[in-house]
């Protein structure tokens, strides 16, 4: 049979031990004979290693805080069939699905056959996590709960409703995480109670559901002192490896090769390290940070913000000075602050208390607090709230994402989009190993 794509290809994991696709670190192969499960959840961990520098791309090259110079990489800035195109594909979209997959398969794994209830928690919140990921990027996907599918049935491969995908696998799993969870994995970058609780926050955002995503995000800001996370007093710091504000990172370095082949990690993208992209800050983001120009407390200093993360005279990003060492944070409590405040608006609290939140974030930003006597109404502070994550979270792969759930895309971006490119093409490999069973996403 044909049908063996990227996703269930992977399968392969489980019999040879020389095949490409291997786990890292190595384990024993055949998982009817695994007692010990060590390798495979720290195979499931590494695997996310694949995403940073993709979802760093999809995040912001495709909304409007970077740009890309040489083709077909301006692809991400026209919103057509031309970023299903070859190279990119195979430089983003790829890796980022299949090994999302791998890391799938290796918490299927867990959880289906490890009696160890701490093991299969961390399994559940990788998949859920991985889920999460995948259905952002690609919206309907590939749905497999099991460590060895049966590749002979087909309808193993085809594409589930995103919202079902969110229903009978994300929600439950990080559900599932939270019950058995604590957060001593915190300090480690492994899973985390806390964790589980701000990804589904996130996803109850994502799904719309504002009170249930108020109720989680609440938990973690109210829980955040006792877990030790707590705002970095200095903006300098909150990308740093290992600041107080980490919820969940994932965590890299040279001396462990990670699962992205292509040779410009994240930080390099924004830096101008690549030539696809030599100069890529976008005039729209200098732009936004002139509009808060007249907010500042000290005009000398201006948002502190501002320097950490631009750099106008070379136009690009300098916002990670870790390089290859940085890591990738996937959440901080600055988001989930962020996410809580646009929550208590959809929900009806008042302009006072939903602005008061972001104060602690202005503040450490050089700014003055919002005046709710002027930002009166939800669509003001909707407003408000997107403008302060965009300055705070650039460079962090939120922005596309972000216009895409509160439905701005065509606003921010100043052109009409067709939600056809809301979401990214499905790499056209996975397509034909299957014979067509996979689709592709309309209008790539």
């Amino acid at each position: 049979m044909k049908y063996i794509a990227i996703v269930l290809g992977s399968l392969l994991l489980f019999t040879s031990c020389d095949n490409d696709l291997d786990q890292f670190p190595p384990k024993q192969i055949e998982a009817s004979n695994l007692a010990d499960f060590t390798g495979v959840l720290n195979a499931a961990y590494h695997y996310q290693t694949g995403t940073p520098t993709p979802l760093a791309v999809m995040g912001d090259f495709r909304a409007d805080n970077m740009l890309m110079d040489e083709e077909p990489y301006p692809a991400f800035d026209r919103f057509n069939s031309d970023l299903a195109g070859g190279d990119l594909v195979e430089q983003f979209f790829r890796p980022f699905y299949s090994n999302l997959y791998k890391s799938i398969l290796s918490a299927n794994n867990i959880i289906n056959n490890s009696t160890d209830p701490d093991e299969i928690a961390e399994a559940q919140f990788l998949r859920g996590l991985s889920y999460f990921k995948l259905v952002k990027v690609f919206g309907d996907v590939t749905v497999n709960l099991s460590e060895s599918p049966d590749v002979s049935d087909t309808s193993v491969l085809v594409r589930q409703p995103a919202s079902e995908v969110y229903n009978s696998v994300i929600i439950p799993d990080l559900q599932a995480a939270i019950s058995g969870l604590d957060n001593s994995g915190l300090a480690s970058g492994r899973a985390s109670q806390i964790a589980a609780r701000g990804f589904l926050g996130k996803v109850y955002m994502y799904r719309g559901d504002y009170g249930a995503a108020a109720t989680q995000l609440a938990a973690v800001i109210s829980g955040a002192t006792a877990a030790g996370i707590s705002l970095e007093g200095d903006f300098a710091n909150v990308v740093a490896d290992g600041n107080s504000e980490i919820i969940f990172a994932t965590l890299r370095s040279t001396s462990v090769p990670d699962e992205y082949d292509p040779a410009t990690e994240f930080p390099g993208w924004f830096t101008g390290g690549d030539t696809k992209s030599l100069t890529p800050l976008d005039p729209d983001l200098v732009a936004a940070f002139d509009a808060v120009a007249g907010d500042v407390v000290d005009a000398g200093i201006g948002d502190i913000r501002r320097a950490l993360t631009i750099d106008e005279a070379l136009s690009i990003g300098v916002k990670y000075p870790g390089g290859l060492e940085q890591d990738w944070i996937e959440l901080r409590l600055t988001d989930v602050i962020l996410l809580y405040a646009e929550a208590l608006n959809e929900t009806g609290s008042s302009a006072e208390d939903v602005l008061d939140l972001l104060d602690p974030i202005r503040t450490r930003a050089g700014l003055t607090p919002l005046d709710d006597a002027i930002i009166n109404t939800p669509a003001l502070v909707a407003q408000a709230i997107q403008d302060e994550r965009r300055l705070e979270l650039a460079f962090e792969g939120h922005r596309w994402f972000d216009l895409v759930r509160t439905g701005t895309v065509d606003a921010e971006i100043g052109e009409t989009v067709s939600s056809d490119y809301n979401v990214f093409p499905i790499p056209n490999s996975e397509i034909l190993a299957s014979d067509g069973v996979i689709s592709q996403n309309p209008g790539y």
